[in-house]
């Protein structure tokens, strides 16, 4: 078949020979067809006409198969098989035998409330899977969720990216966090005794000493003393350990770590929504749906 004729060819006609070449009876490949004989019959014409070929040629027994017709039968059998194989639905996402790599990108922060406390299950439940963590950087999400650089993101509701699908996680809101043996975090203080406290702030864009604890004591005149900041929680979490320091935690990373002492701080911060986000090219895939509803799981369990 050359290549013009087969740009031009339609699909439907190769399903067509295909059944002619088996039933090698016209009336018989109509039934098998749901159609006409008179269709099959313009059909196999227009088959002639394409491939330069009668094909078919009427016989004592039934139609007889030329040589060129012969020569196709077992290619375009294959063929077939396995454009249908391509395009038949994907099947159910078994994860004992599955051996899927997932990217997923998050801060240190999502990494340690959300990645972290599912890592046992999905060790148990999906032995042969692999995970790579990748830096989150909220300007690529949307580019690298696109081109399949990852396969999931976490991220803050209000600076999600549009485009992506989302699913919320949780809403998180800060507590003041210190030493265990803090002596000055032995009660909630007032808001006059927390802005004299010496904090630190974790700021991704690095270098920054303001925040959104800057803002809420801003609009009641006040002001606190910011005299470290750092990229990462993971050195914010030593550094609070270490020295009389303070800072303003997420909730649920605070309560990762015994040996802080947590109290309510004398401001209200507003809270924040952290979301799963993906892209529409992996929404429906079986292995990405199992993996979002196990995440999804974990943070219920």
């Amino acid at each position: 078949m050359s290549g013009v004729a087969f740009k031009g060819l339609d699909l439907n006609l190769l399903v067509t020979l295909d059944v002619l070449l088996s039933e090698r009876n016209v009336t018989r490949a109509a039934e098998r067809l749901h159609l006409s004989q008179p269709a099959v019959s313009v059909q196999l014409s227009k088959l002639r006409d394409a491939l330069g070929d009668p094909l078919l040629l009427p016989g004592a027994r039934g139609m007889r198969p030329t040589v060129r017709a012969e020569a196709l039968r077992g290619p375009l059998r294959e063929a077939l098989e396995t454009l249908q194989q391509a395009v038949a639905p994907a099947g159910p996402f078994d994860p004992a035998t599955a051996t899927q790599d997932w990217r997923i990108a998050a801060s240190d922060y999502a990494a340690a409330t959300v990645v972290q406390p599912l890592l046992a299950g999905l060790r148990a439940a999906a032995p042969g899977t692999r995970l790579a963590m990748v830096d989150m950087v909220p300007a690529r999400i949307a580019r690298q969720a696109e081109d399949g650089s990852i396969d999931l993101a976490f991220h803050t509701f209000d600076d999600a990216p549009p485009g992506l699908r989302q699913r919320r996680l949780f809403v998180e809101r800060y507590v003041l966090a210190g030493r265990a043996d803090h002596p000055r975090l032995r009660r909630r203080p007032t808001p006059a005794q927390f802005c004299g406290l010496e904090h630190a702030i974790v700021s991704p864009d690095g270098g920054g000493f303001r925040g959104a604890t800057d803002e809420a004591l801003a609009a009641r005149g006040l002001s606190r003393r910011v005299v470290l900041s750092v990229p990462h929680f993971l050195l914010l979490l030593s550094v609070l350990a270490e020295t009389d320091l303070v800072a303003m935690l997420p909730e649920r990373l605070a309560a990762r770590h015994p040996g802080l002492r947590v109290v309510a701080p004398p401001v209200e911060v507003p809270a924040f929504e952290l979301v799963m986000l993906w892209h529409e090219r992996v929404h429906r895939a079986p292995a990405h749906q199992w993996l979002r509803g196990h995440i999804l799981a974990s943070l219920a369990g």
